[in-house]
């Protein structure tokens, strides 16, 4: 809960900064202090206590003061000094996909936009696109952001809301009277946004924890409070509900705030069927509760298997349940390596010692290095130079290596005419290679789906990144046909990647199955440019289980031998 406040007041602040104009290194500083901050590893208010702030990276004294500001004090002067200087509502249009801080001035200065309402009032009525500069489609875009922010209201991604709800609840494990506790409802199914949390608890003190839960210093709002249910919001409007049930209750109760509405239906359609009653408090038969303590008991007592949590959808998993055909998901310890992740030579923080020290920490065999190439400026991309001296410093790491290896990869550029940023005699050097588009995602449909037909075709290519180009809440995807990516991509053998970085889970878990269901390997790829994100792997685990994938359909799963087999390529020491 400190991460959530510390990070969005770090975040708010770079976006004040860059409404005013400020200097473009002073935001960037807040920026990168919010992403470090969020996900580094170790306890706010421990690094605190300590005096040890300053050693996160990239935040220095003075951000270190203002974070231990913020941990004392809930907030901290400089902020709400900058709140103070602009005007309210301003800053939500930098929420706005395509309104940047010079955009936000000229519609505060020419049209007093100062709100969200406001723009979407000026947009559909045509005056934005009479504002010089403006235009038509520049209007439509905004409008089209415009939905994309309040779908984003009602929903929250999940990479942003987990680590929270995560915090709640070990807030409540290690001070209220809980015997179990748990995520429920679409968070635990790993939904990709959110409307709320669901957290149960198990416990013979339920005023105890609901008391407890109301007393957290994280709410803006107690929403309710009973006896054995608690509801709460935080300052940006998510909403997180407790629910205290007796022991013998708890299984039951986790499958019912756990399925989808229609799973749950179906499952209680099931039940009586069977002759039995099933609800929140057990399985029951004639009156007398023949299950309910354990899920396993639930979904046994209406004679089906376990069903994983992230299946609960009515996607077929119950008909998979009866017929005996229910898929044995990938699980994270299934995975031996990282398909993508980004070093120093790029736009990355660690170096490939570093990368290989955080693999070990999590149990990983080989790592895939893949820094951007040379047309992406924005992010330090490689020239042929700079790649051929990765390549050898990879080699060279890999000969006095005994455990983990790296892998010498690129994520190369298909630039608008499906061309990549390097010629093929430079491909061939690599291990592996990472396709991906990151420039002019306004092609229209059929455009685009020739780009990237083209680099699935192109024989240098192993895998496509992020296919759809979406950041969650933040950017749709691009106009892409989808099905015809897979179709080609199962003809000739390109693996998709399941992209894990929180924004991104792209693919997502529809078009995962529909890939595997082709025939087509998925890779797992944590886009990691700080190593701690590398734990990113979590949530592609999540997305590819969501996806009814096995270990058979990753890539990850192999080991880096059986991996280099796979790419072709083997490399010996001069030894």
């Amino acid at each position: 809960m400190n991460h959530h406040t510390v990070v969005r007041i770090l975040q708010s602040i770079a976006d004040l900064l860059e409404i005013k104009g400020d200097n473009p290194y002073r935001i960037r500083a807040y920026r990168r202090a919010a992403s470090r901050v969020e996900t580094q590893g170790e306890n706010l208010v421990e690094l605190h206590r300590r005096g040890e702030l300053s050693t996160i990276p990239g935040v220095g004294r003075d951000l270190a003061r203002k974070v231990a500001e913020i941990l004392d004090t809930g907030t901290c002067a400089y902020y709400e000094n900058l709140v103070r200087e602009i005007p309210p509502g301003l800053g939500q249009l930098l929420s706005v996909p395509g309104v940047g801080p010079r955009t936000a001035r000229v519609l505060y200065e020419q049209l007093q936009v100062t709100g969200l309402d406001d723009l979407e009032r000026l947009a559909r009525s045509g005056r934005l696109a009479e504002l010089k500069g403006f235009g038509t489609k520049t209007a439509q875009s905004i409008i089209r952001g415009l939905e994309l922010v309040r779908r984003g209201r009602e929903r929250f991604p999940l990479g942003r809301v987990l680590p929270f709800a995560m915090e709640v609840v070990t807030a409540l494990r290690n001070g209220a009277p809980v015997a179990r506790i748990s995520l429920a409802g679409s968070i635990r199914r790993f939904r990709e946004t959110v409307k709320d949390v669901d957290i149960l608890a198990a416990s013979e003190r339920p005023e105890a924890v609901i008391k407890f839960f109301a007393g957290l210093p994280a709410w803006a709002e107690v929403l309710e409070q009973g006896r054995t249910r608690a509801a709460a919001r935080t300052e940006d409007g998510l909403r997180v509900e407790v629910r205290v049930v007796k022991e013998d209750a708890y299984g039951a109760a986790l499958c019912y705030l756990t399925g989808s509405k229609m799973h749950n239906i179906r499952l209680r359609e099931l039940a009586a069927r069977r002759g039995l009653k099933l609800s929140e408090y057990g399985v029951f038969r004639d009156g007398e509760r023949i299950a309910g303590r354990e899920e396993d008991d639930v979904y046994a007592a209406l004679g089906l298997p376990y069903i994983p949590a992230e299946l609960r959808e009515d996607a077929g998993e119950i008909e998979a349940g009866l017929q005996g055909t229910l898929p044995r998901l990938v699980e994270r310890r299934d995975l031996k390596g990282d398909l993508h992740v980004h070093s120093v030579y790029s736009d990355g923080t660690g170096s490939l010692e570093m990368i290989a020290d955080q693999a070990r920490r999590l149990g990983l065999e080989w790592v895939a290095v893949c820094d951007h190439s040379r047309s992406l400026k924005i992010a330090r991309g490689l020239s042929i130079q700079d790649l051929r001296d990765k390549i050898r410093a990879v080699r060279a790491f890999n000969d006095r290596s005994p455990d983990v290896k790296l892998l010498a990869g690129a994520e190369v550029e298909i630039d608008p005419r499906g061309r990549l940023d390097y010629p093929d005699e430079v491909l061939v050097e690599l291990d592996l290679v990472v396709a991906a588009v990151h420039t002019h995602f306004r092609q229209d449909r059929e455009t685009m789906t020739a780009r990237i037909l083209a680099a699935v075709r192109h024989p240098g290519v192993h895998i496509i990144a992020h296919p759809t180009g979406r950041l969650l809440g933040e950017r749709s995807a691009y106009e892409v046909d989808l099905d015809r990516i897979i179709a080609e991509a199962a003809r000739g053998g390109t693996v998709l990647e399941l992209n894990a970085y929180p924004k991104r889970l792209d693919l997502n878990d529809g078009y995962c199955r529909q890939a595997a269901g082709q025939g087509v390997k998925l890779g797992v790829g944590s886009d990691a440019h700080l190593v701690e994100q590398m734990k990113f792997l979590d949530f592609g685990v999540g997305v590819a289980r969501r996806g009814w994938l096995t270990r058979e359909d990753l890539l990850n799963t192999r080991s880096y031998f059986e991996l280099m087999a796979i790419l072709g390529k083997f490399y010996l020491s001069d030894g």
